[in-house]
């Protein structure tokens, strides 16, 4: 039966209407990069993201926050910072070229002056480790640069509208009710808009702050370390995690409703009425989610494994081939092969093992969006009731499923150690083959996840126990020492610092050389 659109919830109709609304562009002069410059520059950096740690989603903002490290290492000049951050971005393929209003550099400018101002007023007051404080507000600026080139205001807006639906189906009965808005806010943050720590470290400044200015500077510096302690109490609370899987479970109903709102920006509501027609092009989009997953998860794959092979390579092969060749008096070649081969392997596994969703997916998606569209509060998830604190001391089956998680460690890793030692492995090459198991271990898993972004009902195998038992502890291992890789990977510090540089900076000459050559060609006519 055809649903007529003044049925539609008024929240579900302010959210349409952002959507129709026209973006006004900047009537100024755009920023003009070189397309053979622009080509160069972007295989570069599709080479140096393929290294780094972290999802596809944010990989612009962390090549924000790699341009500065470098660029502050170098020049401090805000109005110089700008000009080649914008630049080396839109060389970079980040931004399309000719897109990016040349005053926006002012802005960026302005931003950085108050965030390095932020800091340096910081560390003056000597309340606050130093490192920290940079590490924070380098994190903080990067994001406020990017939201500066790209606010992206509709994602804001269905996440928001996300957060609108599915506040009230988490309780914490013992903690504030503030405390509760503000994880089910970053729960959102992450499942939906897919934001890293230092994103959400970022929003949650603006939450306790609001936007750094020149008026609210001083209450910004006086209240810096109040608000830096909230911070980061948020983002560790103790049950940060079970929100987050709660909310996972409806996550790609607003995924979908978000890229059917992109797709069909300016004729929704000629369709939204039509029940037949949007529940076609629900269908539609969901359909093509899921031809997309395995170019995803290959590109997740690649980019995997070129980072386990470039630590490997720096790590690995010089510690291992440097004690094999002084203890040992030789390399021993089976177990580096072993170790190179087996990661591909592992991550080729995982790709075939993963299964797009079907219609009975589909069909659940597109009830919920109904909801979502016509329903004012709609009901999609039922209400998690979680508590801080214990009510009582351990029980004894705690201390026995405790006994037994560690025992499955025990397990797990002694029986890969023991049938190393059969292959004649030494104890470096076992620790450092468990080493990267572990983190192959992690990726792979990451790309599982990922690959289910838009599956809403995941069925449980009779090897998922199994799983749980002998793998999770490895894949929790892994994840550790994934993100502690990702901080002391020394050789992308020595590719940031003594390869980038110079290279973007001959890049630079290149595209001025051009510059100057067409400014000559043009005197002839």
């Amino acid at each position: 039966m055809p649903q007529d659109q003044n049925f539609l919830s008024p929240s579900a109709n302010v959210l349409i209407n952002i959507f129709e609304q026209e973006e006004k562009e900047k009537d100024d002069d755009k920023m003009v990069v070189n397309a053979l410059i622009s080509k160069v520059a972007t295989f570069y950096e599709k080479f140096r993201t393929a290294m780094d740690y972290g999802s596809e989603e944010t990989i612009p903002r962390r090549a924000i926050e790699r341009m500065l490290k470098r660029m502050l290492f170098l020049d401090k000049n805000s109005k110089t910072l700008a000009e080649n951050l914008v630049r080396e971005l839109v060389w970079a393929g980040y931004f399309p070229n000719a897109t990016v209003p040349e005053s926006i550099i002012n802005d960026v400018a302005k931003t950085i002056t108050l965030y390095l101002r932020l800091k340096d007023k910081i560390t003056d007051k000597k309340t606050f480790p130093k490192d920290e404080a940079n590490n924070f507000i380098l994190d903080i600026l990067s994001c406020e640069i990017l939201n500066t080139l790209h606010p992206n205001k509709e994602k804001n807006t269905v996440a928001n509208f996300m957060y609108k639906t599915l506040k009230d189906c988490v309780i914490i009965e013992d903690d504030s009710e503030q405390t509760r808005d503000i994880q089910v806010y970053l729960a959102i943050r992450k499942n939906f808009a897919k934001d890293d720590n230092p994103t959400l470290k970022y929003k949650l400044f603006r939450q306790v702050f609001g936007k750094l200015t020149d008026q609210n500077f001083e209450h910004s510096v006086s209240e810096f370390n109040k608000g830096y302690k909230e911070i980061k109490y948020q983002l560790t609370y103790p049950k940060k995690e079970r929100i987050y899987n709660h909310i996972k479970k409806k996550t790609p109903p607003f995924l979908i409703l978000y890229e059917i709102l992109l797709k069909e920006r300016g004729k929704i509501k000629e369709f939204v009425n039509d029940e037949t027609q949007l529940r076609e092009k629900i269908v539609d989009v969901c359909d093509g989610k899921y031809k997309n997953i395995r170019s995803k998860v290959q590109t997740a794959i690649i980019r995997s494994f070129i980072f386990i092979l470039v630590t490997k390579a720096f790590f690995a092969l010089m510690v291992e081939g440097t004690f094999e060749s002084i203890v040992l008096g030789g390399i021993q070649w089976g177990s580096i092969a072993l170790n190179t081969v087996i990661p591909p392997l592992i991550m080729l596994a995982v790709g075939l093992s993963i299964k797009t969703p079907g219609a009975q997916n589909s069909n659940l998606i597109w009830e919920d969006i109904q909801k979502l569209l016509f329903e004012e509060n709609p009901h999609l998830l039922d209400t998690l009731s979680i508590k801080l604190k214990a009510e009582s001391s351990k029980t004894l089956y705690d201390y026995i499923f405790s006994l037994l998680w560690f025992s499955s460690s025990i397990i797990t890793f002694g029986l890969i150690w023991y049938i190393l030692g059969l292959l004649g492995f030494n104890p470096l090459s076992k620790g450092i083959f468990i080493f990267y198991i572990a983190i192959i271990s992690f990726l792979s898993y990451r790309i599982y996840q990922a690959a289910n972004n838009y599956t809403i009902t995941r069925k449980q195998s009779i090897f998922t126990p199994i799983f749980d038992f002998l793998f999770v502890p490895v894949v929790r291992v892994g994840r550790s020492l994934t993100e502690g890789i990702s901080q002391i990977n020394f050789l992308l510090l020595v590719i940031d610092f003594l390869i980038e540089a110079p290279f973007k900076g001959t890049i630079g000459f290149f595209e001025q050389w051009f510059l100057f050559a067409a400014n000559k060609r043009e005197e002839l006519e």
